[in-house]
């Protein structure tokens, strides 16, 4: 026992963190597996359960079994609490719970919600773990009064109560999963402006980083007082969102309240109100590239993340305009350059592998459609075509494990088991011809 203890002990944070999420899940796994968790005449295997529950931790929202259907008030219960541990994070959770029973952190339980919540100092992180969950219990909780007022009206009370708290969770949380039933998703209130409004807030306020919330009222919602990154983030959130808005109204037969509502779902929150195996390619393409921007640092939501892609395109200003590399009146160090570079390749890379690994196995199937569906799975969006409850278990398989380094940061799982000194030698530089 004493030898487990030593060998946790002696590990970096990032794999903890990672064996954290490895731990929920597969406890996640289990519980769903258990008969109270199920429907009566209702079975789950472990590929399905071990999907589901993949699926919930990394605040994905894709499906291969319909989560109503299957799971009783249990089950529904198990996926809430994995989508809500998962959105707020394994370290947040576990501070949480120091907090609650009045004890102190040590200086690694510090060091792992620096990392856990991805921030750059150690000053005032028991402080932000603090606000992080009164904003989710703010959030969630007036995103469930909302949602009850539509669904009471479909629902008896109790019912109504149920399904708005968990799609609060879900929306919050940036998980597509629903508790309607049919695999329908939020298609029968495509027209309800207020459900649409209700979870396209919960989806923005949850994809856009604690910090950004913090900063903007800490400065009192003024803009020009803001730091660098919540100013980017802002910015590159508002043009995502409007610009995909236009594009999926010029694309597909969908209404502007639709555009927008796709535009701000496929950062990352799964949510859809029209079937999406009714998009044209035009439409999933678009839908695609927003998936795999994704969300912003800090936040529940998942792909290369928005500072990453306003890195990129200024990059890309500089380079062609021959000006200062940043904005807002600043300059931006060349390691973030860098760092942004190697994890939009090893996203390349994570989904064009998980693209062709699935192509192999499904052949009958289009490459837009399973483009598509990686896509979703490494930003933990949860949009489908349709196509994820008749894949084989070896896709299936393929899917969890592109859910679960897209959730962690394919950056987070390569560089945590590499620990190699830097080194002191250089070779002489030479350059090569580009382009």
């Amino acid at each position: 026992m004493k030898r487990i203890i030593e060998f946790f002990k002696n590990q970096p944070p990032g794999r903890l963190i990672t064996l954290g999420f490895f731990l929920v899940i597969m406890a996640g796994t289990f519980l769903l597996l258990t008969p109270m968790s199920r429907r009566p005449g209702v079975s789950v295997s472990f590929v399905d359960a071990l999907f589901t529950s993949t699926s919930a931790v990394c605040v994905t929202g894709l499906i291969a079994i319909d989560t109503y259907d299957t799971f009783s008030v249990f089950g529904r219960a198990v996926v809430a609490l994995l989508i809500q541990v998962g959105g707020l994070g394994v370290t947040s959770v576990g501070a949480g719970l120091i907090l609650a029973a009045g004890k102190k952190f040590s200086f690694k339980g510090r060091l792992m919600i620096k990392e856990g919540l991805n921030v750059d100092s150690f000053k005032g992180v028991v402080r932000l773990v603090k606000s992080v969950l009164l904003m989710t219990f703010c959030f969630e909780l007036a995103g469930t009064v909302l949602s009850f007022l539509v669904f009471v009206q479909d629902y008896p009370p109790l019912h109504a109560l149920g399904n708005s708290i968990f799609h609060s969770i879900a929306a919050f949380n940036n998980s597509g999963f629903d508790v309607l039933g049919g695999l329908q998703n939020l298609i029968p209130y495509r027209d309800d402006v207020l459900l649409n409004l209700t979870t396209c807030g919960l989806i923005i306020f949850g994809g856009i980083g604690f910090l950004v919330i913090l900063d903007v009222l800490k400065n009192r919602f003024r803009f020009r007082k803001l730091a660098l990154h919540s100013k980017v983030v802002i910015t590159t959130s508002i043009f995502l969102i409007i610009a995909g808005t236009v594009i999926l109204k010029c694309t597909d037969d969908v209404t502007w309240l639709g555009a927008f509502f796709h535009s701000v779902s496929a950062r990352t929150a799964g949510f859809s109100t029209y079937p999406l195996g009714t998009f044209s390619n035009a439409g999933l393409f678009a839908l695609t590239l927003l998936m795999f921007i994704g969300a912003s640092p800090g936040s529940t939501g998942g792909g290369i993340k928005t500072s990453t892609f306003f890195t990129l395109v200024q990059s890309m200003r500089s380079a062609l305009t021959k000006k200062n590399f940043g904005a807002f009146h600043r300059s931006l160090p060349r390691e973030t350059l860098s760092k942004a570079y190697l994890i939009t390749l090893l996203s390349l890379c994570v989904v064009c592998t998980g693209t062709f690994a699935v192509s192999v196995l499904e052949p009958h199937l289009s490459l837009m459609q399973i483009l598509f569906e990686v896509t979703s799975a490494f930003g933990t969006v949860g949009l489908s075509t349709g196509i994820t409850p008749n894949l084989c278990d070896a896709s299936k398989l393929i899917i969890t494990l592109i859910m679960f380094i897209g959730r962690l940061g394919a950056l987070t799982i390569i560089t945590m088991w590499i620990n190699r000194p830097e080194q002191q030698a250089r070779y002489t530089e030479e350059s090569i011809t580009i382009g």
